[in-house]
């Protein structure tokens, strides 16, 4: 069985696209999708193992990837992967700057370097794998890069540190389409609101229940899933995305739409799409 994409099988033949935090969540995913569609993926991650097993789904699957180990936070890491990639492939198309982490807290309870940390993963990392992917590559042969997000609108309470970061990268993206756009490259943004995704089994324990009931906060009264997200980024990948540049597309059922205030009736004909083989649901939501 094989990744059921919604677009053509050959939407990215011989066409190379890096994926950062491509070793699990919706970066897996999203892989698997584009590796379905045709593409040779370019997969990077801190972790040597998880990067390797995805590596190992993909090519059994029939596609093609590599595997990249690489600190998106360190900036020499960063070049020297990139270049490693396009000696590998031999060109670039895109990245999606998937990447990313943090740790729940009010912002009372952040020191300085908690702060740091989660902007450097957050926002420094995706800029400099943006830059480098550009400098090296895109800026002769043009090409998308979609930078992956979150739900920051109306801030992020217990999560300020990552709210902040995300919300200066969809600044960034902004800025990057304007100055990158003569060299054909266009630059978006996707902004996941709850997935149901591998990340929900890293929060403590005392948030299990919390997480369990995001979904009644969806207008449409469901998360969504890693598929889901998936569509959103190869749909901004494609050529049929080729006018579109610093934009934001918000996958969330409408959640940032004020739900916060309205009254949610319950819903009907919302049935979810989940096209990936591979998929797992996260234990904190499968648990009683």
């Amino acid at each position: 069985m094989r990744y059921q994409s919604i677009f053509h099988p050959d939407l990215f033949k011989d066409q190379t696209f890096i994926v950062t935090g491509g070793g699990s969540g919706i970066g897996r995913c999203t892989a698997h999708e584009l590796a379905a569609l045709g593409a040779r993926v370019a997969l990077v991650g801190r972790k040597a193992e998880k990067v390797e097993n995805v590596k190992a789904e993909i090519t059994e699957d029939g596609g093609v990837a590599t595997a990249h180990v690489c600190d998106i936070r360190e900036e020499e890491s960063v070049k020297a992967t990139v270049t490693a990639i396009l000696e590998e492939h031999g060109g670039l198309n895109g990245v999606v700057n998937n990447a990313g982490g943090q740790f729940p807290s009010p912002l009372a309870g952040i020191n300085q370097k908690g702060w740091e940390t989660v902007v450097r993963t957050n926002l420094t990392g995706g800029f400099l794998m943006a830059r480098e992917a550009y400098t090296q590559a895109l800026a002769k042969t043009g090409g998308a890069i979609v930078n992956i997000v979150a739900d920051m609108w109306g801030g992020m309470p217990g999560m300020g540190h990552s709210g902040a970061a995300r919300a200066g990268m969809v600044n960034f993206t902004q800025t990057a389409a304007v100055e990158w756009g003569a060299s054909g490259v266009r630059v978006n943004a996707v902004a996941p609101g709850w997935i149901a995704s591998s990340g929900m089994d890293n929060y403590p324990e005392h948030m299990k229940q919390w997480i369990r009931s995001l979904g009644d906060n969806v207008p449409i009264k469901r998360m969504g899933t890693e598929s889901e997200v998936s569509a959103a980024i190869c749909f901004l990948l494609s050529p049929g995305a080729a006018f579109i540049s610093g934009d934001c597309l918000r996958i969330d059922g409408g959640a940032s739409q004020g739900g916060r205030v309205w009254p949610l009736p319950k819903a009907k004909n919302n049935e979810p799409f989940n096209g990936f083989h591979r998929a797992t649901t996260p234990k904190v939501l499968s648990e009683d």
